[in-house]
């Protein structure tokens, strides 16, 4: 099977940041054109350095010298240059132009930074000062330090283009502040991305300078060492030379959408992942809840030939391949016999358009990330064109098409969770996947409730953003992007994404568990049964030893082809219960095979007892066996089997009943041959999501596309 667009848009990124991160004493060179996704990732998450290119810095300096360089104190430029709205008709002076825009940085300094600074307002406020915060003050009002990273990258390389008239300096201090881990307080809020993101910009830009009036993180963050410092601080811990703007230095550091970029860089690359995921948790919930593999018959995509559609399908072809759940062959079944329902049966339909749209954001961003976007920009002459090239609409764009992706995407596995758990849709798994009897536990009831509160969350953000812009800059910013506002909910609609694709994950790991467990119970069950119903037949007729062979082995085999249906139908009832039910429906058929006699009827009674009894204690043998080692694997399609084996043997997350929680509750780790690792349903999946969030199950999952 052909890899599509999407699969190789995954391989391809996973392997460049995978390459990236494993020769981490190579730079990132930076020339303006050639930054992918996993560049910005590697630099902003893992630490990687950076360079700018030789042939570009020069290349950029004698432009710009070209340009400024015959300029001196008191002269004076074309008064068409005015930046932004400090509009003014008269000609400005080199130095005017230089004092206005370090006017421009400092006031750009409007958002708000709470926690970490000098000012004390306690005597202020003396009766509520020791109010205890409803947000970390920090947290709450500041960047994470990956985003100004990403930031800081970006802007390096957006300015790396001669058009844009900066001295290559500039360029050489962006790249030493990220190779020194030396990272500016930026704000969270206050940008509508019209002219780019001036206010998050200006911090970068004062830290630059070695202004105290700002804040820098640095130390080491291996050992915890982290700390806030006055910019001029940091510029001496990290022997950085401050540097002061000259010519439009100023409104190049400030102008763009190298902030919005950044983030929704990083959105693209969880989005990619997390794509890639739910269609990896889709096979699963196909094998699950045992589909028919007509659902991603090629046919399907041939006649409705939509490009992520027949990607998926081919996909989930390949994913379930060698599953022993999957019902293979279906079409052979009478019509409308294999009709999955939707969350299985329509996947390849729904997942497929949030890939193109996906591939599409991709697109949009990597164009964002190597493009200069400042203004004015100058030509070859000389000619200083201001154009709006700030305007972020396109991060917005693929931004919103994301979001909507995310929700859709929950969508799905929420639905399919919800039929996992729900015993009239799971086609005979135990209700809230429970493996002791249900009237005595409700195992996975909180994870339905939780799944439901995420994919709710999901649902409100998908709400478009940029649709609420308003006027600002007394109208001169009258249209605006909100792009910055618009990645950072994306990236929110993500993280909600991976928590709920967690919780999907370690409940399919138990519905797996289960159909395995079941299937083993089947197997030590089915020989006793027809043994006890030979038996039976063979009192009822002809007094002898029954055989595998005899008469009764076809009466025998078709009773056991009903009873296995029966069982599989009543597993939201108690073990006794569930069986007793079963066979009082199969005694009446048993009857129509024997001769009608008080004989015949105390032997079935019997019979009814005798199976009863046996299959209540092979179930209970059976499940007391295989919670000591369960094992899936050998009745899972391929992607299945990787993603089970990294939860169980990798994480070890267990197949659990309430006999583990009743022990994991009260382990205080101090007793001799503990197995209990994790002491709650939250805390398993906290461990999945945590190997989302570090990329851990992520490389399991581009194994599977890599087979494809």
């Amino acid at each position: 099977m052909a890899a599509g667009e999407f699969s190789r848009l995954l391989v391809s990124h996973w392997r460049d940041l995978h390459e990236k991160l494993r020769s981490q004493d190579e730079e990132i060179i930076l020339n303006g054109r050639s930054l992918s996704v996993a560049s910005v990732v590697a630099c902003a998450r893992y630490g990687q350095d950076v360079g700018i290119s030789e042939e570009m810095s020069e290349t950029i300096r004698r432009h710009t010298e070209t340009k400024y360089g015959a300029l001196v104190e008191g002269e004076s430029m074309s008064g068409s240059f005015r930046p932004l709205s400090y509009d003014s008709a008269a000609p400005i002076r080199v130095s005017a132009i230089e004092t206005v825009q370090r006017d421009m940085i400092r006031d750009s300094h409007y958002a708000i930074l709470s926690g970490e600074t000098e000012i004390d307002i306690s005597n202020a406020t003396r009766a509520f000062s020791s109010a205890i915060p409803l947000f970390d003050p920090v947290e709450n009002t500041t960047m994470p330090e990956s985003w100004v990273r990403a930031q800081m990258l970006i802007r390096a390389n957006s300015l790396a283009y001669p058009s844009v008239g900066v001295r290559p300096v500039l360029l050489d201090k962006l790249t030493q502040l990220l190779n020194m881990d030396v990272v500016p307080r930026v704000p969270l809020r206050g940008s509508i991305s019209g002219v780019g993101d001036m206010g998050q910009q200006s911090y970068v830009a004062s830290v630059l300078a070695g202004k105290p009036s700002v804040q820098a993180w640095i130390g080491d963050r291996i050992q915890g060492g982290r700390r806030l410092v006055p910019a001029d601080e940091a510029l001496t811990y990290a022997e950085i030379e401050p540097i002061e703007v000259r010519a439009k230095e100023g409104m190049a550091l400030l102008v763009g959408t190298s902030t919005s970029a950044g983030v929704s860089a990083l959105a693209v690359h969880e989005a990619i992942c997390l794509a890639a995921t739910v269609q990896v948790l889709t096979a699963m919930a196909a094998e699950a809840l045992c589909a028919a593999d007509m659902c991603f018959h090629p046919l399907l995509s041939e006649l409705r030939p939509h490009q992520g559609q027949s990607e998926c399908a081919t996909n989930l072809r390949s994913f379930v391949e060698g599953s022993k759940l999957i019902v293979w062959d279906s079409a052979k079944d009478e019509f409308m016999a294999r009709s999955d329902r939707y969350p299985v049966r329509a996947s390849p339909q729904w997942i497929g358009p949030c890939l193109e749209d996906l591939q599409l954001a991709h697109s949009q961003i990597l164009i964002e990330i190597n493009s200069a976007t400042d203004t004015p920009l100058i030509d070859q002459s000389g000619k200083m064109i201001h154009g709006a090239n700030f305007m972020a609409k396109s991060v917005t764009s693929a931004m919103e098409k994301i979001r909507q992706g995310c929700q859709s995407l929950g969508q799905i596995m929420f639905a399919q969770c919800s039929e996992i758990i729900d015993p009239t849709t799971s086609k005979g798994l135990a209700p809230f996947l429970v493996v002791d009897e249900p009237s005595e536990s409700g195992l996975f009831k909180g994870t339905d409730t939780m799944a439901a509160s995420l994919q709710s969350e999901l649902g409100f953000l998908a709400n478009a953003v940029g649709s609420n812009a308003q006027f600002a800059d007394t109208g001169f910013q009258a249209i605006n992007s909100l792009a910055l506002i618009s990645a950072r909910y994306t990236l929110t609609s993500l993280d909600i994404l991976a928590q709920l694709a967690a919780s999907h994950l370690v409940a399919l790991c138990q519905a797996l568990d289960l159909r395995a467990l079941h299937m083993q119970f089947l197997y030590a069950l089915a020989p006793k049964f027809k043994l006890l119903t030979r038996r039976c037949l063979s009192e009822c007729t002809e007094p002898t030893t029954p055989s595998s062979d005899g008469p009764g082995a076809g009466i025998a085999y078709e009773l056991w082809l009903i009873l296995a249906e029966r069982i599989n139908t009543t597993t939201h009832l108690d073990s006794r219960s569930r069986f007793s039910l079963a066979l009082d429906y199969l005694q009446t058929i048993f009857l129509r095979y024997l001769p009608a006699n008080s004989r015949s009827l105390e032997a079935v009674q019997q019979w009814n007892a005798d199976c009863v009894l046996e299959a209540c204690a092979t179930h209970a043998a059976v499940r007391t066996r295989y919670l000591a080692n369960p094992d899936a694997t050998p009745i899972l399609g391929k992607a299945s089997k990787r993603c089970y084996n990294f939860v169980r043997r990798q994480l070890e997350v267990p197949f659990v009943g309430n006999d583990y929680f009743r022990n994991a509750e009260r382990d205080d780790g101090t007793r001799l041959g503990s197995r209990v690792k994790y002491k709650t349903m939250g805390s398993m999946t906290t461990a999945v999501y945590d190997s989302f969030r570090n990329g851990g199950f992520y490389a399991v999952v581009v194994d599977c596309f890599e087979d494809v």
